[in-house]
Parts: C-alpha cells; structure tokens; sequence
C-alpha cells in the first residue's frame, strides 16, 4: 500500500486544535486528542532516544486498548502523531520568567530548560531541528527563548537574523550535549573501575612518553572520580558559549 503523504494544513491544524467547518464534523469521538498524546508521549518516553522515532498508531492504538482505525480519526498517520508529540513536549515545559536579569543568566535559563527537556524526553534530542512542527508549543517556546536574547541583541546590535543564529548555536550546543550524555555508559562506582585497571596502567603508561597524558588524566581523574563527568563538562562548556556570545558586544 503506498504511503499517503502528510497534509500540512490539516496537521497545523491538528496542532492548533482548529475546529471543523460547520457541516465537516465526523463521528462523535469517544477519546480526547489531548489524552492521545499523553499517552504517545509516554509510549515515546518509554523508548529511550530513538521512542519518537519508533512510535506508531498500532503500538498505541494496543496501549489505548482500541483498534488503529478508530486512531486515524483523530490523528491520520505517524508523522502527525509525532508532531504532536513533540509539541506538547514544547508546550509542557517549564519556562523560567527572567525579564530584567542580565543577559547571561537568561541564556543560562534557556539552557537549562532545554537540557531538562532532554532528560524528561531523550527522543527530544533527536527531532530535526530543520523541520520545526510550528504548533502552539514550539511557537511559544520559541517566542521565550528569543525574548532572553533581548539584552544581548540591543548591546551587540544584533539584527533578528543574527538573534536567531545566536538561539540556534545554544540549542544546538545543548543538544550536543544531551546526545553526548545519552551515549555514556560510564561505571556506576568510579573509584573500583579505576581500581581495576590500575596495575596494568601503572606499567603501561610512561609519564615521560605521555607527560601530558599521564598528568592531566590523573588529575581530572582525582578531580571527577571517573573518565568524565557530565555535569562538569557542562558547566565549562556552558560559560564559554556565553563568553563567546559575549564577544559579539565587543
């Protein structure tokens, strides 16, 4: 059977829940479109990473105990559903207000707020961000993110261009960074990782061959207690996206 493609008026207005013309209402529907996503969404969580890109309406169609075509009526195929998906994750974020706080301490927020998204929903980081779903959710979750760059554009004369160029490279740092974490499968006890590997290491590696190697490892080894620590690389990583944001005032 070949594939029918997305409408893409009919899935904006799926998204922005806009009502049927007079006359173009189908059946009474015994399940909620909002409740379908949640549980999609929760389907899509329980999948890890790659959830979003394995859901379908079969699987949930099982999960809501209904058939596939009683789905269709709410949601016509799988790339709908993940739109949908992927707006109420937008919609369902936690927004911190930081009007009137300087510059770098709203793009923090930005950050942080998107880093949780990508905790709270792993696919999250995986979404092409060359296809935005444009629903409720994103929009405002773009409108948010745009407005912490307020200080920052009026000191660097940034025109909107270069404001929406300033928003992507942090998103895209913060989903580096999530896929980075997502990719780690580090020891749960550092200390008997190290522990168990250290004999060997000991007559391997000569400090006078790898000098850097050999210091440097050590060091942030003592510091971390394990090869590296997420949270830490993203502190330093962080600061100096914004120092380098900040050049842009000079």
């Amino acid at each position: 059977m070949t594939a029918v493609a997305p409408d893409p008026a009919r899935t904006l207005a799926l998204l922005w829940r806009v009502e049927p013309a007079a006359g173009a209402r189908g059946p009474r529907r015994g399940l909620d479109l909002d409740d379908v996503v949640a549980r999609a969404t929760a389907l899509a969580d329980a999948g890890g990473p790659e959830g979003l890109a394995g859901l379908s309406v079969r699987a949930l169609a099982r999960e809501l105990g209904v058939a596939p075509m009683t789905l269709y009526t709410y949601v016509p195929g799988r790339e709908e559903l993940a739109d949908l998906v992927v707006d109420a994750a937008y919609a369902a974020m936690a927004r911190r207000d930081t009007t009137g706080r300087p510059w770098r301490e709203r793009l923090t927020a930005v950050a942080e707020e998107n880093r949780a998204l990508h905790r709270a929903h792993p696919w999250a980081a995986r979404v092409d961000p060359g296809r935005p779903v444009l629903g409720p959710g994103e929009t405002a979750k773009y409108e948010h993110e745009l407005a912490a760059f307020d200080e920052l554009a009026d000191l660097a004369d940034l025109d909107d261009v270069d404001r929406d160029a300033a928003l992507t490279f942090l998103l895209d740092v913060v989903r580096a960074a999530a896929l980075v974490e997502q990719q780690s499968t580090g020891p749960s006890d550092g200390t008997a990782w190290w522990a168990a590997r250290a004999p060997v290491l000991e007559q391997v590696l000569d400090p006078e061959r790898y000098p850097r190697a050999v210091r440097v490892g050590a060091a942030a080894g003592a510091a971390q207690d394990s090869a590296r620590d997420p949270d830490r690389a993203w502190r330093f990583g962080l600061a100096r996206v914004l120092d380098g944001l900040a050049a842009l005032i000079d």
